[in-house]
This record gives C-alpha cells, sequence and structure tokens, in this order.
C-alpha cells in the first residue's frame, strides 16, 4: 500500500563484479522511511554489516517517536553504528567490515535525511539533478586539488584513492555525518534518487538525461534505465549498484 507521503517507487540492483549482493535498500511505508546501505568488508561481512545496519537503523528510528525528525535520524544512525560494533565485538574475524548508510525522511513537509559514506541522495528537479548528501569519500577532496591546479582533472578522476572512504559505519566513531537541517519541500514531478556509489559511475549529465527521458513512464522505468546505463559502462570494477527513484506526492 502507498503512503500519502510517496506517488509511486522504483527499485533495483546490479553488481557485474561480485557473486553476492551486498547492498541492502530498505523501505518502510508506514513511517515514511528508507535506508540504503552498501556493505564492505568481504562477502560475508559486507553483506551482514549492510543488512543490521539498516535493521537496527529502521528498529532505532520507528522506537522514538518524541523526538524532532533530525534528532531520530542522528540517533537512528547512531544506534546502527553501535550495532556494528556489538557484531564485530562478539566475532573479531568481523573487523573491518561497515557500511555507508543513508536514511531518508519523507513527510507532508518534504524530505529530510542523515547520511555516512558516498552513498548519493539526488534531486531531480525541472531537467536538472542535485546532490543532497555529503560524499565522505576522497573524490571531493581531489576535485578541490584539481580546481587549485594541484594535478589535472584527469589525474583526480582516474586516482585510485578516489572512492576510498572518509567516514562509514564501522563500529568506531563517526568522523563525518551529514544531516539535513530542515525539511525540503517537494515541488510536482520531483523525482528523489537514493542510490549506492555505484551510480557515480554515471555523470551528473547522463543521470539528468536519463531522469528526464522516463520520468513520465515513472519511477520502475527510471531506476531500470539507470541500471542499464551504469551496467553499459562496463567500468570492470564495478561494485553492486542499488538505485530507488521515488516520485514523492507535492
Amino acid at each position: 500500500m502507498k503512503r500519502a507521503w510517496m506517488e509511486s517507487f522504483g527499485v533495483t540492483d546490479k553488481g557485474t563484479v561480485r557473486p553476492i549482493n551486498e547492498d541492502q535498500f530498505v523501505i518502510d511505508e508506514e513511517t515514511g522511511l528508507l535506508v540504503v546501505a552498501d556493505g564492505m568488508g568481504g562477502h560475508t561481512g559486507g553483506a551482514l554489516a549492510s543488512r543490521v545496519a539498516c535493521e537496527r537503523f529502521l528498529e532505532a528510528f520507528a522506537g522514538d517517536e518524541e523526538g524532532s525528525t533530525q534528532a531520530r535520524l542522528i540517533g537512528a544512525l547512531e544506534a546502527a553504528n553501535s550495532a556494528i560494533a556489538e557484531r564485530v565485538e562478539a566475532d573479531p574475524l568481523l573487523s573491518g567490515m561497515g557500511s555507508p548508510l543513508v536514511g531518508v525522511f519523507f513527510s507532508d513537509l518534504g524530505v529530510e535525511w542523515v547520511s555516512v559514506g558516498d552513498s548519493p541522495l539526488l534531486l531531480y528537479r525541472r531537467g536538472e539533478v542535485a546532490l543532497l548528501n555529503e560524499d565522505h569519500s576522497l573524490a571531493p577532496e581531489l576535485d578541490q586539488l584539481a580546481a587549485a591546479g594541484v594535478m589535472t582533472e584527469e589525474d583526480a578522476r582516474r586516482d585510485p584513492r578516489r572512492h576510498m572512504l572518509r567516514s562509514a559505519v564501522t563500529g568506531e566513531e563517526l568522523d563525518l555525518v551529514d544531516v539535513s537541517r530542515h525539511p525540503l519541500a517537494i515541488e510536482p514531478g520531483d523525482y528523489v534518487i537514493l542510490a549506492s556509489d555505484g551510480l557515480h559511475t554515471l555523470e551528473t549529465s547522463e543521470i539528468e538525461r536519463i531522469v528526464a527521458a522516463y520520468a513520465e513512464d515513472g519511477p520502475d522505468a527510471v531506476s531500470q534505465a539507470l541500471i542499464r546505463a551504469v551496467e553499459a559502462m562496463r567500468d570492470p570494477h564495478q561494485d553492486n549498484t542499488a538505485v530507488g527513484a521515488i516520485r514523492p506526492r507535492a
């Protein structure tokens, strides 16, 4: 059953180099909450980390009905981080597992979020795409070096450190956390796109073109088209990719 905050929703995933999908994409229509976690730490550890983080995040958010949305989102993220720490303490062989995580809350006021890591949360509006959350990989740092002339743009794009994370849900202290300060109001025709880092394979202009081309066909068509475009890049190092396209009610 679609809730009042959501007109329609589509989600899909694809991985080209891993035998199992370590991404988790969960939607809780009762609370208006969506969570994506991109597991890391080996096949077993990555899948476990993303599942545990999502489950604990949802549980903590739903269990806190008195705080502000911002406080609930931060509290849920901290609970997910603690859950990873507990698993690693119980089984030291899982040391190193973790996950980028984005939690997105929809209400009549708009969309709010909390995130850590490099999973993008995008807003498509009037033909343009904007990144709503911070990228906690080294990519922004390298791009700044390129802009300052310290390195070329080509070197920045090809730097092997580009996808290294500066922050993630690992059970350790969260060094960087991005949280919305107030709800972002939704306008007619908007799409919200929540994905794991595989979507970074595509340039912003390509994402804009794809969403514009398939927007009238609905979120399923949009998410499937984005996945096809990621596949078409034929990146030999392509990770699992999860993409959710949401058309909220304006």
